[in-house]
């Protein structure tokens, strides 16, 4: 089986599901371009700010296209490609990708608050905190893990530094430029977007070594490293999006893009033969020799490539704030995860055509990035790209997004501490009320940054090989979590429920499963503790929220 063949039945699959099921969600959820959005009604040029689709487009997509959908199909190949192929095609169609649009529709309509608010409506205040308090300690994992991935790229490959660094020095001057000096998008993109790749190749000129630099350790630069990307999150956070966020995002995304292309054209032109094999069993070895079993670990290790929850931030935490109309929900919430998915497929072409004894020799699955991008540098020989050339792109290309959902995870996280000691959005926001002190303190933006920057350090300290599972699975359960609240509001509207409902039962028994038996693993001796206890927490926090859910259902279902 070819590599090629996979990847174009993806492409042809995805296009078909958007003009179809997304046309279809698009009709159900009633999506009305003469609506104004929050981006309009709210405007403040911060967090609100209409936006043309194709730059909200880069934005979301360079924001939800972190490692995820790279890191999760290579870590599953070894049950063989049929599982992922087949979860990255159905689940990133009828789950991930109706998901994120149901994120954003439900934020828009609620001012571009999160989803939190949106339970208060059906579960009440008790339900909204309990929500919150599990969004930010999966965004607390989120940073935590992003940070020890781009640290680690900025320590293995210093080209990667330099050119990071210029992305993010030169974001503010085109933001400034587009918003403030009236410049076009074309315009601007004709100048900036050349910049953003010479950068890449002055990177490769002129790399910045600190290990070198500072005579430090490896570890001891990683840290370093950690500091200095902690302190730019943290002034990321709370500038405007137009003049970081949003102009990074937009530029960077055409990386992820030119990566994407060259993806494509090395695959078609390779046309690597698959020596994976399709399927090995209902349990396999990982590359370490442990047994694992495919339910539940196969879905919650591929993660972001069919379905993550942390879109869902994304998608009602920064992207509804800046949507222009109610009908670029669709090609930007529906179609960024579509080709999300496509990404996953080249991802696990990339590592497929080897065999598991290659993969094993390469290092297993501890550094997948450098697997992609090998093997996506190996297939662009064929296009006389020479294969260091190849790979030192694609390492950029990978840190860069990196980056950026670093930096919007950050954002999120500050968002939604601060909707934690907000007040009440339902009845009780009728009567004027003074904040208590200590809820006005932590709802200060600046206080709410520096304490998700400072747990979130914290966590850097444990490893990354346990970290991530624990993210995996907690990422797929507040995916199920945000569509237990899509089919609440679905019900409500007596339209069609069972499109989120039979979703949200898929990916509440696959995570459920998934942190329980994580749990157990940490717990014992020789374990993660705090990880262990997280699961713990996050298990008991979504239990309670399902029950509470149900009881808002059977209400719901008792109406006339």
């Amino acid at each position: 089986m070819t590599g090629l063949t996979f990847l174009l039945g993806a492409v042809a699959f995805y296009l078909v599901a958007y003009f179809l099921y997304g046309g279809f969600l698009g009709r159900l959820f009633g999506l009305d371009p003469s609506r104004p959005t929050p981006a309009h009604t709210l405007r403040d040029d911060v967090d609100y700010a209409p936006t043309k689709p194709f730059v909200l487009f880069g934005h979301h997509f360079a924001s939800i296209a972190g490692a995820g959908p790279i890191v999760g199909p290579i870590m599953a190949i070894y049950f063989g490609w049929g599982p992922v192929v087949l979860w990255l095609l159905l689940g990133c169609v009828f789950i991930g990708a109706m998901h994120d649009l149901a994120a954003m529709v439900l934020s828009i309509r609620n001012q571009g608050r999160s989803i939190a608010s949106v339970i208060e409506q059906y579960v009440g205040y008790a339900g909204r905190q309990l929500f919150l308090v599990f969004c930010w300690s999966t965004l607390i994992l989120v940073v935590a893990v992003f940070a020890k991935l781009v640290a680690s790229g900025f320590v293995k490959n210093p080209a990667v530094a330099t050119s990071s660094l210029l992305f993010i020095a030169v974001a503010p001057v085109f933001g400034w430029l587009v918003y403030r000096r009236g410049l076009s998008i074309l315009a601007g993109s004709l100048i900036f977007v050349p910049l953003v790749f010479f950068f890449v190749w002055l990177g490769t000129q002129i790399p910045l070594d600190l290990m070198a630099i500072l005579g430090t350790t490896e570890a001891q630069t990683k840290l370093f490293w950690i500091l200095i990307l902690m302190v730019y999150c943290a002034a990321a956070s709370t500038l405007p999006v137009w003049l970081m966020l949003q102009p990074r995002d937009y530029l960077n995304s055409y990386l992820l893009y030119g990566m994407l292309a060259f993806g494509l054209a090395g695959i078609l032109a390779y046309r690597p033969t698959l020596q994976m094999p399709a399927f090995e069993g209902f349990t396999a070895l990982n590359f370490s020799g442990v047994e694992t079993s495919l339910f539940p670990f196969v879905f919650v290790t591929i993660a972001c490539g069919a379905c993550s929850g942390f879109h869902a931030l994304v998608a009602s935490g920064t992207t509804a704030k800046q949507l222009d109309k109610e009908r670029d929900a669709r090609p930007v919430g529906y179609a960024a995860m579509l080709l999300e998915g496509v990404l996953g497929v080249i991802a696990m072409i990339s590592v497929a055509y080897l065999s598991r004894e290659q993969i094993i020799a390469a290092g297993g699955a501890k550094d997948a990035t450098t697997l992609f991008a090998q093997g996506l540098a190996t297939f662009g020989t064929r296009l006389g790209v020479g294969e260091t050339i190849g790979t030192a792109f694609v390492s950029l290309s990978v840190s860069a997004f990196l980056l950026t959902s670093l930096d919007t995870s950050t954002r999120l996280a500050r968002f939604t501490l601060q909707e934690i000691f907000a007040p009440r959005t339902g009845a009780a926001a009728s009567v004027p009320a003074r904040p208590h002190p200590v809820a006005a303190f932590f709802a200060n933006p600046y206080v709410a940054t520096l304490l998700s920057v400072l747990v979130a350090l914290w966590l850097t300290f444990g490893e990354s090989d346990r970290i991530w599972p624990v993210f995996g699975a907690s990422n797929q359960l507040l995916a199920a979590l945000t569509l237990l609240v899509a089919s609440l509001w679905l019900i409500r509207r007596r339209a069609k429920p069972l499109v989120a409902i039979i979703p949200m039962a898929i990916m509440l028994s696959v995570s459920g499963a998934a942190l329980f038996q994580l749990a157990g693993r940490e717990l014992r001796k020789g374990g993660n503790i705090p990880l262990g206890v997280i699961c713990v927490v996050l298990l008991a926090l979504a239990a309670v929220l399902a029950v509470m859910s149900a009881r808002s259902v059977a209400r719901e279902l008792r109406k006339p």
